[in-house]
């Protein structure tokens, strides 16, 4: 990482001295970060119980001097932090009858009706007749069988590139080599990857994948409307989630962050906040990594989980419908090595609807049933029913970082566990 001046000057002239008091290994975290020119700027969102969320926020949204500052309603990337929130949509269509969590998806999408199984993903195409069907279960968990076009690889990987089956936004100028081959539409998008060969028979290992994208057509399909209008109607509208966009307006775009990526050492910009990518309609609603939002609205989202499926005299779900969805639903069986092959945690992960589960305490942090998934923007999203802790934190930049690591000790450590 290397230092700049003005992440320096950034980190003082927008530190926020009540915050720091409340928070100081946070605010330390968060210092850091854009003093070593990491990030220019990053929003912590740090909830407990029905209280307020506790906001750190440093640095601005761009490289500009001039960018404005990050704040609580700075609009960023989240990616993949999109899955839970997909997840919960299909749990309120569960919880209503409409769908059912070991439904197999050809009920929904008939072309999912007979799929083949890769005898050997390096070698070629060569398939056999999967197990069994793959259900909304299997979608939810990354256990149906289905691969990613940052996962992929070999001839399935040359497939998924010649379909354009690569449900996500980078920039504007891959967008104009993304789009000619991308479908214009979930369902033929969903068609499309039934036509290719699983990589896995459906509920035998955890391996990540654009399962949650599939699972939009189908919560499109049972609840009667377009994915992204059933998202905006039964969770963003009565949770008033008010900057949480697919699209983001040309009126919101000076709050929209630059997305940066490090290249050899040096942070670059990959995404202008004012000529982004989101800026324009994406080729379909993309369930697996598709909105833009501010950490605010995903505090929202998050309390509305903690509190047990309502918020603010909104009742999203149930409470047992929350505690199902928060829990391990891996099939029986299912080898979920690759989930845990990088956990940083200490304790082994199952996979709820669309985020991950811790299945024990974590030494020193946080509790059993720990819900929650990051972003490969930097992202990251958690609930902790135990300690009734809500935690989101907002970066925009590809790349490791051990963020969630660091978040994660600072906010135990100032809560004085």
């Amino acid at each position: 990482m290397r230092a700049i001046g003005f992440g320096l000057i950034a980190a003082l002239a927008f530190a926020v001295p009540a915050a720091a008091q409340r928070a100081p290994e946070i605010a330390g975290v968060a210092d850091r970060l854009v003093a070593q020119g990491s990030v220019p700027g990053i929003v912590v969102a740090v909830g407990r119980g029905d209280a307020a969320p506790a906001i750190t926020a440093r640095g601005r949204i761009g490289n500009d001097a001039h960018s404005p500052a990050a704040d609580e309603n700075s609009l960023w990337r989240i990616y993949s932090m999109t899955k839970p929130i997909t997840g919960i949509a299909a749990m309120i269509l569960i919880e209503q009858g409409k769908l059912g969590l070991d439904d197999p998806i050809s009920k929904y999408i008939p072309a999912f009706k007979d799929m083949k199984v890769l005898i050997d993903p390096a070698k070629g195409l060569e398939s056999r007749p999967a197990a069994r069907p793959i259900t909304v279960r299997h979608l939810l968990t990354h256990t149906a069988g289905l691969g990613y076009n940052i996962i992929t690889q070999g001839p399935l990987l040359n497939e998924y590139n010649r379909l354009g089956i690569n449900p996500a936004a980078v920039s504007a100028a891959l967008e104009v080599r993304s789009r000619p081959a991308r479908p214009a539409s979930l369902e033929e998008f969903a068609n499309r990857v039934a036509s290719l060969p699983l990589i896995a028979d459906p509920g035998a290992k955890w391996s990540y994948s654009i399962g949650l994208d599939v699972l939009g057509r189908v919560i499109e399909v049972a609840g009667g409307m377009p994915f992204d209008r059933f998202v905006t109607t039964r969770i963003f509208a009565p949770l008033k989630m008010q900057s949480s966009y697919w699209t983001v307006p040309a009126s919101e775009a000076p709050r929209l962050a630059d997305n940066f990526a490090t290249l050899g050492g040096t942070r670059v910009v990959m995404d202008p906040g004012k000529t982004s990518a989101w800026l324009t309609p994406p080729s379909f609603p993309y369930g697996g990594a598709g909105l833009v939002m501010s950490a605010r609205d995903y505090d929202r989202f998050l309390h509305m989980l903690l509190s047990g499926g309502q918020l603010g005299g909104a009742r999203i779900l149930k409470p047992q419908t929350v505690r199902l969805a928060m829990s391990n639903l891996l099939p029986a069986g299912a080898d979920a090595s690759l989930l845990n092959v990088n956990r940083e945690s200490g304790v082994t992960l199952g996979f709820g609807a669309g985020g991950s589960v811790y299945l024990a305490d974590a030494p020193g942090g946080a509790g059993r049933g720990t819900f929650g998934w990051g972003g490969a923007a930097g992202t990251i999203g958690w609930v902790d029913p135990v300690h009734k802790l809500r935690v989101t934190v907002m970066i925009n930049l590809f790349g490791d970082t051990p963020l969630r690591k660091d978040t994660t000790r600072a906010i135990f450590a100032d809560l004085g566990k």
